[in-house]
């Protein structure tokens, strides 16, 4: 017989993993396989995370790998006994002490605590975002909140649609709108692709992706939408609302070649730099954290996906962005090597071996695609001084520039201090790169780990009412002795 967790008091869970996309699902189940209490804990209503975000009674067609999905879901259902799928519980802090981990989170407004002796950190990536003159108007999205809307509600961001940025997600986001009725006017991709073809290994190793990646392409020949290579949008145009964009040729540093400006009308922009490691559990935690091959923050972890910190393991996007596949293959070690931590179930060597070789060969792709499409510094050229970088803020370029030319700051925890980019609602998750990247230009000083480490630490990782924090009861944090 199943029993709530109500029912099973306040002992604590052996496993409890944070997050329920690819990474998350693969952990939580293969943890209860090996016979540990496992709590899934995750902000969205459904199972499944970004990439399989879907609605009631889906049948996948909008997906890629549906039967992946499904076949995690199942493994879910089936492991009901002892693994506890906790929906729409936002995560704001996580603490150790007394032998195990005792995770914060918002549920309803109404704050819950989980108890665990191990945490799997499965929480995931956002959209990386570049400012450019007008990005702030209503009607240009992320291109992650563009496939959000479409994946989750069935919307369509707008009508007539210019995709820009770089990387592979621009295509999915294309095809799918193109899929759904929207006029895409345009794909335009600021870097060269063809970059790919120098890494001959990881482009044999990653025959799936190539061919999933091909399968837009041929959509968006399909329904005749343009792809344009180091091609960007660089402005958006529009009183209340965007009305349409000035698209732009880019040399190899990404500066606007002279003479190549052309305006095209559209309601909508939908943009994606990359994506950025969603990381503040971690750091919280007092994980080490490195930078990776695109310049993103991560966690750094060994072959069982185990962190400095014992008992907090980290799979997924939080320790390099690199896809579902890689994605699901880290939660999978995660969740055997969390079980064993916290059970002394042992993990099959075989089932081991296996997923490092899998990890392996999506970890040279991912390094692949990272050196094909980064972001290149002539982005920068694209602002004037009084581009909004930071919105929460209202904080333009020239502010920014004043903060480092006139009060010397050395760096973006400085920038912030004297600027106040970063301090507002999203606490820098929106401008805390370009902040980044516009101070390293602006003094000639690469960022570095520890300034991207002095951004990133938030003992508060998701918006949280002050009463919970003043709370003493259960669910709240206690006061410390210096308040």
């Amino acid at each position: 017989m199943t029993t709530s967790p109500a029912e099973r008091g306040a002992a604590p869970y052996d496993v409890a993993v944070l997050g329920a996309g690819p990474a998350g699902l693969s952990a939580a189940t293969a943890a209860a396989a090996r016979g540990a209490r496992v709590a899934l804990v995750d902000a969205g209503p459904r199972p499944g995370g970004q990439y399989w975000r879907h609605r009631p009674a889906d049948d996948g067609a909008p997906h890629h790998d549906w039967a992946g999905f499904v076949r995690l879901r199942a493994a879910l259902e089936a492991h009901r006994d002892r693994l506890d799928h906790l929906p729409g519980h936002a995560v704001w802090h996580v603490e150790a002490g007394g032998g195990g981990f005792t995770v914060h989170a918002l549920c309803e407004g109404r704050p819950r605590e989980i108890a665990a002796r191990t945490v799997t950190v499965a929480t995931g990536a956002y959209d990386r975002q570049l400012p450019f003159p007008g990005w702030t108007l209503p009607g240009v999205f992320t291109a992650g909140a563009v496939q959000a809307l479409l994946k989750g509600h069935g919307v369509r961001a707008g009508r007539r649609i210019a995709v820009s940025g770089t990387g592979p997600f621009l295509l999915p986001v294309a095809a799918g709108l193109a899929r759904a009725g929207a006029e895409v006017v345009g794909v335009f991709e600021a870097g060269a692709p063809t970059a790919f073809a120098r890494h001959p290994v990881a482009v044999a190793r990653g025959a799936a992706k190539l061919a999933e990646g091909a399968g837009y392409l041929r959509t968006l020949l399909h329904h005749r939408v343009p792809y344009r290579t180091r091609t960007a949008v660089v402005e958006a145009h529009g009183d209340t609302e965007v009305t349409g964009v000035t698209v732009a040729r880019l040399n190899r540093g990404w500066r606007i070649v002279p003479g190549s400006r052309r305006e095209l009308a559209c309601d909508t922009v939908a943009v994606g730099y990359g994506f950025t490691p969603q990381t503040e559990i971690p750091v919280q935690l007092g994980c080490a954290m490195v930078r990776d091959a695109d310049g993103s923050l991560i966690a750094r972890v060994d072959a069982g996906q185990r962190s400095s910190v014992p008992g907090v393991f980290v799979a997924g996007e939080a320790c390099g962005v690199g896809g579902a596949g890689l994605a699901a293959a880290e939660g999978e070690l995660a969740g055997m090597h969390a079980a064993l931590a916290a059970t002394g179930a042992p993990p099959d060597p075989r089932a081991v071996a296996r997923l490092l070789r899998r990890r392996s060969a999506h970890r040279a792709f991912a390094a692949a695609l990272h050196a094909a499409h980064p972001v290149r510094p002539g982005w920068l050229t694209w602002l004037r001084p009084d581009t909004t970088v930071c919105r929460c803020e209202e904080v333009g370029a020239g502010e920014v520039h004043r903060a480092i030319d006139d009060l010397g700051a050395v760096g973006p925890r400085a920038v912030k201090l004297y600027a106040r980019t970063g301090m507002g609602l999203c606490q820098g998750r929106v401008c805390g790169y370009a902040t980044a990247c516009l101070a390293a230009a602006r003094t000639g000083r690469d960022t570095t780990a520890e300034d991207l480490l002095g951004t990133a630490a938030r003992p508060i990782a998701q918006p949280v009412p002050l009463g919970v924090l003043a709370d003493r009861r259960p669910g709240g944090i206690p006061p410390g002795d210096g308040d």
